[in-house]
Order: C-alpha cells, then structure tokens, then sequence
C-alpha cells in the first residue's frame, strides 16, 4: 500500500524538485499554492459546467497551470533538468485568441462587476480570477527575488486573469443573464 504521508513537511518545510528542502513560508510555495487554489476553483467551475466547450478551456487552463506549478517549484539553477515544457509566448497568445474568439460575440460591461450576481458558473471564474491575481502578486514576488527567470510567466498570469473575467461575461451571455454592475454610492 502507497502512503501519502511522508512526515518531511511534520517541521515546516518542503521540497523543490531538484531536492532541495526549503520552508513552507518561502515565496515559492506561496506562489504554486496558490495556483493550486486557482486550479481547484477551477475543478468545481468545470465540474459544474454543461457546455463542453467551457470545459475543455477550463481544463486546458489547468494543464498549464500545472506546467506553471512545476516551474515555479524548480530552483533557477535546475530548471534545465525540469522535464516538462515551461510557459512560452505560444500559451499566452493561445489565451489572447482565446478572448478575442469570445469577445466577437459578446459586449463588455462598461462598469465594475458584482461577482455571484447572475448565475453559479460565472461567480466561480471571477473567484478563481481573483485568487488569481494574488498568485500573481506572488510571483512578482520571485522575479523580484531573483527566482524568477522566465518573463512570460507573468504575461501569461495577466492573460489568464483577463480571459477568466471574459469566460464568467460570455458565459452570463449565453445563459442570457447579464452581471450586475457596480453603480457607486448613491
């Protein structure tokens, strides 16, 4: 029988996959973790949802994130060793056609929106879109600290906000709900 407990975290730390041990409170951790929360949100959003095209961008999304999370738990120094692919140009503009395709067929509010004012769907994308834009103040974070040396991660993250915030309009649109607008104080 596997475990899937190993104890090596029981004093607060954690591993980078090219071994070496560091706290749980390092900047990376708290960077991958939460996209893992992203991730997650993700999950329910995708598991709730009946259009199949939303779906497959949902998981989509996913996948790279997960290529994000292993990049982001990789030392600089070992990045050469990290089997998978990192983020590249070609992952942010697939997301920028990916917001353009749904932009044609819809309009934009011209105001801020209130999340979870039209239907179940779109208040989970904009939740993952704001747990989102931490995840990406984190990663600020990294390149800031120098352990971040691939610049298109933060171009992606900053896509993948926008296009969220696009899948939650279009999908109001095709449910033919529209999102709440924040009106300001009376």
């Amino acid at each position: 029988m596997v475990k899937i407990y190993t104890k090596k975290g029981d004093a607060g730390q954690t591993s980078l996959f090219g071994g070496q041990r560091i706290s749980k409170s390092d900047p990376r951790p708290e960077a991958y973790g939460t996209l893992d929360e992203v991730c997650a949100i993700l999950g329910v959003a995708r598991a709730a949802a009946d259009n199949p095209d939303l779906q497959a961008v949902i998981h989509s999304i996913q996948e790279d994130l997960f290529l994000l999370g292993a990049e982001l738990a990789t030392a600089p120094e070992d990045r050469p060793r990290l089997s998978v692919e990192q983020i590249t140009p070609a992952h942010t503009a697939r997301l920028e056609s990916l917001i353009d395709e749904r932009l044609a067929k819809i309009e934009l509010p011209r105001a801020f929106i209130i999340p979870g004012s039209s239907s179940y769907i779109p208040a989970l994308l904009d939740w993952a879109r704001a747990v989102l834009r931490r995840a990406e103040r984190r990663v600020v974070e990294l390149r800031e600290a120098g352990l971040l040396d691939n610049a298109e991660v933060l171009k992606y993250l900053n896509r993948l906000a926008d296009l969220l915030f696009v899948l939650a309009r279009y999908q109001e649109a095709q449910e033919g709900k529209g999102a709440v607008q924040w009106r300001g104080r009376r």
